[in-house]
């Protein structure tokens, strides 16, 4: 027993005396005579510059240093100053071997950092040329320093405890001299108390941040409370309330507020990780989410829900200090709404009961994402969307219809691609949409099914069906964008569509009436759309059924022609403005920007029309000769009557202009190709004059013929012929 108490004693000696050296050191040493030497060192051992200005301070409970008015230069520039650093430790956790700080304090820092044109950093100059060590070098160090001094590897355990961090007024310069850029970290701050593993503890956290390209400034505050593990392998994150003030050029002169709320956790040894009632909310745009992540590398399965709740993207333009959005109606834009569940196997994030809301307009339907290959595929459904009105409005012209902009044609600007090739090469889309109604172009359709499939450069739009019109419209398109000359084609199918009220609710156009069936085969290669209009090539054959001509009277220009040639005036005043045809059909051969037709026909009342042209789409430019051919009675008209000279001869008709102005000033009776006409007629005049000589002198051989039976039939014989033709006949007389 006496030897233990003469142990315990020798051990309380110890550590009284191991005091009572700290407590002379202190008050016997002034740190402040070191000074000289602490600078001469540093500038030995560094390419630094280095100044103590201010006082070197002890305490002992705490057991701490103080440090005042420190200053680094660099080459004559400062690279880091300092106005206050304390660094204080619980005197008694160092006598119980379990060290633990009690208070770190910073104040004032000011860091300079410098990217040369060169692109290396004044920060890699701090120490002489050759005596940088790398990252992995110092870690490798830092480690076999631990395993010298404790004669075994590093604990993966770390036993940390701190009563208080206070970082104050701290800032960092951060400038690029080859492209200009520089950031600014002012005004940052730290406060926690009560740190330890394990345990959960506040923190408050407060900065500004200003950047020149773009010119912009963030001012946060965030508050939370932390929790790690000794291992340092679990950290969680609670009561998370972040504030940030946004503004800058890009806002104006306004401040955008934004804020995040929740909590959040990760355990790295299990790599997984949890948002729980996460909420971020940007101007007037709010986003919530549950989510919980399993797996870190590539194949990680993300479960939850997110949800942005319904905001004004014209209030968010605004608040962001950006000009609106011109479309022709301006109440869109102001409702659009988005939620979905997440789910899905690892590696591939799938959106279930997936809502988007635009406006009006309701989506539903789900995605899938492969977050390795980027393979990306989805199913939407819609109800109605009014297209048009998102579209920018017409442009104002001003009296000589030019537009009021400027007066040049929209033509004239730099025409720009239409495809972005280097994206469409890189992307994997599986898409199905459909949609109950849509109008654009002013036209509605409804019942509308697509799929669109991209891969490897190649995009098609295949099974593009819907109804238009009391008709449908089936059509593919393919595009091979796998060279910087993409080549398009296009098959399409439309099926009884009433071309009437099509015409006019596309182009205002009221010229043509019928149930339009159309086959389209066409080709043609370029990204801009100058050049897709050159390169075409294909073939377009319609047939219109049980139509009419809505603004032009084919009739009259007939008839005009007829009186003509019947040497009379038209008594008729009303001849109305339509002409109903049975069929119309014809071929049209896409050259470029022309379409050619060779074979058009159509069946009239008493007439049929045939002609041959050309459309010019790039001037919207009609230019056909067309012929009436006369095959029967067309009208009342007496001065319109069809003699034999006038049958199957053909009336002359011409369509020349602009089909986007009044399309019945397109079409007129064509004089000078009457003198074919004429040709034609007098060719049937002749004929006929041939005809009826012929048919007079054969009158005048059966009259004699006549005339001789009958002198027979009086003479002796007779008797004898009739009785010969009453046995024919096996009649009496």
């Amino acid at each position: 027993m006496k030897a233990v108490r003469y142990i315990v004693l020798t051990l309380i000696g110890l550590i009284v005396l191991a005091v009572a050296a700290v407590v002379i050191a202190i008050f016997a040493i002034d740190p402040n005579t070191y000074k000289p030497q602490i600078e001469r060192v540093v500038e030995q051992k560094t390419n630094l510059d280095l100044e103590l200005s201010g006082d070197i301070s002890w305490s002992l409970f705490p057991l701490g240093l103080e440090l005042n008015e420190v200053e680094a230069t660099l080459e004559g520039e400062r690279f880091v100053a300092l106005r206050q650093l304390v660094a204080e430790v619980d005197f008694w956790s160092l006598i119980s071997m379990s060290p633990q700080v009690h208070t770190f304090v910073l104040d004032g820092l000011d860091a300079r950092l410098t990217l040369a044109e060169d692109g290396t950093g004044n920060w890699t100059r701090v120490l002489p040329e050759g005596e940088t060590p790398t990252a992995d070098e110092a870690a490798a160090d830092a480690a076999e320093e631990q395993t010298e001094e404790s004669g075994e590897p590093a604990s993966d355990v770390l036993a940390f405890a701190v009563e208080e961090v206070r970082i104050t007024d701290a800032s960092i310069q951060y400038e690029d001299l080859a492209t200009g850029q520089s950031i600014v970290l002012q005004n940052f701050r730290v406060l926690a108390s009560q740190i330890a593993l394990g345990s959960e503890f506040p923190m408050e956290v407060g900065f500004l941040v200003n950047t020149s390209q773009p010119d912009m400034g963030v001012d946060g505050d965030i508050t939370m409370r932390l929790t790690a593990n000794e291992a340092l392998n679990q950290f969680s994150v609670n009561g998370l309330d972040a504030k940030f003030g946004l503004s800058g050029e890009a806002f104006g002169d306004k401040t955008l507020q934004a804020r995040i709320t929740g909590s959040a956790a990760a355990n790295l040894e299990n790599e997984t990780a949890s948002l729980e009632d996460f909420r971020a909310t940007l101007a007037n745009v709010e986003l919530t989410t549950n989510l919980d992540v399993e797996g870190f590398g590539t194949q990680p399965k993300v479960t939850g829900d997110l949800e942005v709740a319904e905001f004004s993207l014209r209030e968010l333009m605004n608040t962001l200090g950006a000009e609106d959005i011109n479309t022709t109606d301006p109440e869109v834009l102001n409702q659009l709404a988005f939620s979905t569940r997440l789910t899905g196997p690892p590696g591939v994030a799938e959106l279930s009961e997936l809502k988007f809301i635009l406006d009006d307009t309701t989506f539903t339907g789900g995605a899938r994402y492969n977050l390795e290959s980027g393979a990306l595929s989805f199913q939407l459904d819609g109800d109605a969307l009014n297209a048009d009105r998102y579209l920018p409005p017409p442009a104002e012209k001003d009296e000589g219809g030019q537009e009021a902009s400027g007066g040049a044609p929209a033509s004239a600007g730099t025409e720009g691609d239409l495809l972005p090739l280097e994206t469409l090469r890189g992307l994997d889309l599986d898409i199905d949409l459909g949609l109950d109604e849509l109008i654009i172009s002013n036209l509605t359709i409804t019942e509308i099914n697509t799929s669109i499939d991209a891969s490897g450069g190649q995009l098609s739009l295949s099974d593009f069906s819907g109804n238009l019109y009391s008709g449908g419209f089936q059509s593919d398109i393919n595009i091979d964008a796998r060279t910087d000359d993409p080549a398009w084609r296009l098959r399409a199918q439309v099926s009884n569509v009433e071309t009437q009220p099509l015409l006019q609710d596309l182009a205002e156009m009221d010229m043509l009436a019928g149930a339009a069936n159309i086959n389209i085969n066409a080709s043609t290669r370029g990204n801009r759309l100058s050049i897709l209009r050159e390169s075409a090539d294909g073939e377009v054959t319609f047939n219109l059924k049980e139509g009419q001509f809505t603004r032009m009277n084919l009739t009259r220009m007939a008839c005009r022609g007829i009186a003509l040639v019947n040497q009379e005036e038209l008594t008729t005043s009303d001849w109305g403005q339509t002409t109903p045809f049975n069929d119309m059909k014809g071929t049209l051969q896409i050259n470029g920007n022309t379409l050619n037709n060779t074979n058009l026909v159509a069946a009239l009342a008493g007439m049929r029309l045939e002609g041959n042209g050309t459309v010019n789409m790039a001037l919207s430019e009609i230019d056909y000769e067309a012929g009436l051919r006369i095959v029967g009675e067309i009208h009342r008209d007496e001065a319109c009557r069809v003699t034999e000279y006038v049958e199957n001869v053909i009336i002359p008709v011409e369509c020349r202009g602009n089909f986007t102005e009044d399309p019945s000033a397109l079409c007129s009776f064509d004089g000078s190709r009457f003198r074919d006409t004429l040709k034609d007629i007098a060719a049937n005049a002749a004929r006929a004059k041939v005809r009826e000589e012929a048919d007079r002198a054969r009158e005048k051989v059966e009259e004699k013929a006549r005339e001789k039976i009958e002198e027979r039939l009086q003479g002796e014989d007779g008797e004898k012929v009739k009785d010969a033709l009453r046995g024919l006949f096996n009649r009496d007389e």
